[in-house]
């Protein structure tokens, strides 16, 4: 980095902890319009989890990873007091402070002369690469992170891959996400920068339920309860009692997934194989032996899958055995459309995120018991990474990953 890049990061981070004292940081509630719509209450940014794990998922997001460029663990520790003021006084709202007429504005301006909360989120989450020998940090590392393989039937773009940093940004509206995209890139201009980065967006329930892929099935059907604290204990959130790693209580592995939806080719495959492939019928997304969505498929009454065929998605994805049981992921899928590709074919897709305990026990193994089934001619994945999502920021008083940088 630049000594002037330097310089103008470590001036910023000032005035990031100025801008971010004029934010209450008393708990957010929904605006009115998206309370309308029926959306729960968001959290408070405080607490021993982040948001946007448990949460049900806003209608826009910005997912983007970064490759840092701090220069020694004190720049670092500098990066993470400001991301932690940053996303802390954007999710609460307030006025920009005023730094005088011949300064710069404190804020950008594109969500008018007071910022509203806006229902956003702030999710952070820590690559394998950060741990390299740059910051001192390897035996800091969280147990089970590692860079996320290339898996059979996949077609990797570097570009689109890994990174240092995550964040996942979500709220209910586009210019919402994307002023504060902007605005922690200007706080951390020469310390971080962009290496890729996906909008995404959530559909309403159509006609009721669970949202909608661009398939035109229903996503996530089969996630466990995030409600049962007893359950996210088993499935999301990590325990360690390792003097290094024990920081690492309270958070969670995410996986990120861009996968290309070959929309021309599976528009023209009739509903019959579209369910099949599935396992689920697209209009109310029973199983294929069920009729709500909710309803449970019997795989024990028909092993053979004549009813839903052993090749299926959701046979495939989640077996329901005992052995199985303990490889369940929680989805938070978002939709993408970027438009066309150089041939003019549709170029839309599937923003895919799961949350768990153990990428190897839940992910990986999901994905291995995924290899070669049939809907692999229709999709391509082509990027995204594994992070470690750190626990909740606890107070005014601590800032990310803190206790990690002791």
């Amino acid at each position: 980095m630049s000594s002037h890049n330097r310089r103008a990061f470590l001036t910023g981070a000032l005035a990031t902890g100025i801008a971010g004292a004029v934010a209450s940081t008393a708990a957010r509630t929904v605006p009115p319009a998206a309370a309308d719509a029926g959306a729960p209450p968001v959290p408070g940014f405080h607490g021993p989890h982040q948001a946007g794990v448990l949460d049900v998922p806003r209608r826009r997001t910005i997912v983007a990873a970064f490759d840092v460029l701090a220069d020694g663990k004190h720049e670092l520790t500098e990066l993470f007091r400001t991301l932690t003021d940053r996303a802390r006084g954007l999710t609460t709202g307030g006025a920009p402070p005023q730094l005088g007429i011949t300064a710069p504005p404190a804020d950008s301006g594109m969500l008018g002369p007071s910022l509203p909360a806006g229902a956003l989120t702030v999710t952070l989450g820590l690559g394998a690469s950060l741990f390299d020998d740059r910051y001192g940090l390897a035996a800091r590392k969280p147990a089970g992170l590692t860079q996320m393989p290339v898996f059979p039937n996949d077609d990797l773009d570097q570009t689109w891959c890994h990174g240092d940093l995550s964040l996942q940004l979500e709220a209910d509206d586009d210019d919402t996400v994307l002023h504060a995209l902007r605005d922690i890139a200007r706080h951390t201009r020469g310390v971080m920068q962009v290496r890729w980065r996906m909008n995404g967006f959530t559909s309403p329930p159509r006609p009721s339920g669970t949202q909608r892929n661009l398939m035109g099935f229903k996503d996530g059907i089969a996630n466990p309860d995030t409600k049962d604290a007893s359950e996210m204990d088993r499935l999301v959130w990590v325990r360690d009692d390792k003097p290094d790693t024990a920081w690492t209580t309270g958070g969670s592995y995410v996986t990120f997934r861009l996968i290309r939806m070959l929309a021309e080719f599976w528009d023209r495959v009739g509903l019959s194989e579209q369910e099949q492939i599935f396992g689920r019928t697209r209009d109310a997304g029973a199983p294929l032996d069920g009729r709500r969505e909710e309803d449970v498929p019997r795989y024990e009454l028909d092993p053979v899958g004549k009813v839903i065929p052993v090749t299926s998605h959701i046979r495939l994805a989640n077996p329901r055995t005992p052995a199985t049981d303990a490889s369940r992921i929680l989805r938070r899928s978002f939709n993408y459309d970027r438009g066309v590709d150089e041939v003019g074919n549709l170029d839309v897709g599937l923003l895919f995120t799961c949350y768990q305990q153990d990428l190897h026990r839940q992910f990986e193994a999901v994905q291995k018991r995924l290899e070669d089934e049939p809907l692999v001619d229709y999709i391509t994945p082509f990027g995204g990474g594994y992070f470690f999502v750190p626990p909740g920021v606890r107070d005014t008083s601590s800032f990310y990953v803190n206790n990690m940088l002791i």
